[in-house]
């Protein structure tokens, strides 16, 4: 006979919250994209908030670019623009037995692909300009839409200073970036 498991329930509270800039949505979603189902609506706050708690500090979620981001406001303010963000979708929560946990959803997704893609894309900049490819060993642990993101914005520009950068980085990535790589590489030659 199985146990029956008694989740933890949600009550959403967006108090006065009507909109949020698209400035601040995306950094709800880069500083959720540590918690992604791993921790909820409260671990959130904290990261916003940019607290001291111990366990923020064990899990290193104060390296997170968004910590601290609303650390002039009150926890509860904070939540209601978590609470905004799941009730306009941007974020949902999954639960794992009876935990609560966030998760993004498809438009949050796209939103914080696009964030983080930039992000790492300007390290890559400042990489080339410097001749030291630091980015690219933090890549092996970033999700491969991202990556690819960041190959297309590459591309895009079409400059040739990326070159050495990109085949250092071909050499420790799996072949399927690999040949996209190739790819980025051959349409920035062919440009020049």
């Amino acid at each position: 006979m199985s146990r029956r498991v008694n989740r933890i329930s949600v009550v959403l509270d967006t108090g006065n919250v009507k909109e949020l800039p698209q400035e601040d949505i995306k950094m709800i979603l880069r500083a959720a994209d540590m918690c992604i189902m791993k921790a909820g609506r409260n671990m959130l706050a904290k990261i916003l908030k940019g607290s001291k708690d111990k366990k923020v500090l064990e899990l290193k979620l104060n390296e997170c670019p968004a910590y601290g981001y609303y650390h002039d406001m009150k926890l509860a303010d904070i939540m209601h623009y978590i609470d905004w963000m799941i009730d306009e979708d941007y974020l949902q929560i999954k639960y794992d037995g009876r935990l609560p946990l966030l998760v993004f959803s498809d438009e949050g997704w796209a939103i914080e692909k696009e964030t983080f893609a930039q992000e790492l894309y300007q390290q890559f900049c400042l990489d080339v300009k410097e001749n030291n490819p630091r980015v690219i060993h933090k890549l092996i642990k970033v999700n491969r839409k991202v990556i690819l993101r960041i190959l297309d914005i590459i591309e895009e520009e079409g400059n040739k200073e990326f070159i050495p950068c990109l085949e250092a980085y071909k050499k420790i990535e799996t072949k399927r970036i690999g040949r996209r790589i190739i790819e980025v590489e051959k349409t920035i030659k062919d440009k020049v």
